[in-house]
């Protein structure tokens, strides 16, 4: 029996029509990327940042859930959502930087230096370190033999770098026992390069506010590096 040409098409791109059809609505996006934080949130707040009625925002916040996006969380009378996976968040910020590359030329690319400083210079990507800290920390990683590349995004600790992120109070075989990637690229948003995630990159930022370093701000994803960071993290840096 001869297939249909819809039988072809999902047998080769199993499921990519369905999660376009989900990021497609502007609502739904804008509900995706206010999570893009790693909290969970009540549908009453996501339904304010959507834009859009409760009725409205209840079935969208149905879908993606069924669609496997969000993950519901019940406590009590309250309804939270968060980002399913950490996986998916990482698609969410590729699909974010592809937007902003791919955007037609009467929607002119705004420059790094254009992204507001807060946001630029350091905050979170779902559970991660993310901006230009975070980019200019991969690279010195790079530069010092911490990590070598395992293919075209995946990431290993070299052995120099077992020890370095020892020192740090991360536990190499506890990240890889996780069910995600253990270390990845993951392009950055603002910088157009990439920075580390993953759970060694989720561990990074765990151990960064461990020793003080970073801490979180009011404002959502936006990180601040406190006094005895900038002293860290300029000695690291400078260490290339």
């Amino acid at each position: 029996m001869n297939s249909s040409p819809e039988d072809s098409r999902s047998r080769h791109f199993p499921g990519l029509s369905r999660i376009g059809a989900l990021l497609a609505d502007p609502g739904r996006a804008a509900m995706l990327w206010s999570l893009m934080d790693g909290t969970a949130r009540p549908a009453g707040e996501l339904t304010m940042i959507a834009g859009l009625s409760p009725s409205a925002a209840s079935g969208h916040l149905t879908r993606l859930t069924e669609g496997g996006l969000l993950a519901l969380e019940v406590s009590g009378r309250h309804r939270y959502y968060r980002i399913a996976t950490a996986d998916i968040a990482a698609a969410i910020e590729a699909l974010a930087n592809l937007a902003r590359a791919s955007a037609p030329e009467r929607e002119p690319q705004r420059p790094p230096s254009a992204v507001p400083l807060d946001m630029r210079y350091a905050r979170t990507c779902y559970d991660h370190l993310a901006g230009e800290l975070a980019v200019r920390v991969f690279d010195t990683m790079i530069a010092r033999d911490w990590l070598a590349a395992d293919g075209a995004t995946e990431l290993e600790a070299t052995k120099d770098g077992a020890q370095a992120f020892a020192q740090l109070g991360i536990d190499l075989t506890a990240q890889r026992a996780r069910r995600r990637r253990f270390a990845c690229t993951c392009i950055d948003w603002s910088e157009r390069r990439p920075h580390l995630g993953g759970a060694l990159g989720a561990a990074f930022l765990d151990a960064c506010e461990a020793h003080g370093w970073i801490e979180p701000t009011s404002k959502r994803r936006v990180l601040r590096v406190t006094p005895s960071g900038q002293q860290h993290f300029q000695q690291f840096l400078s260490m290339r």
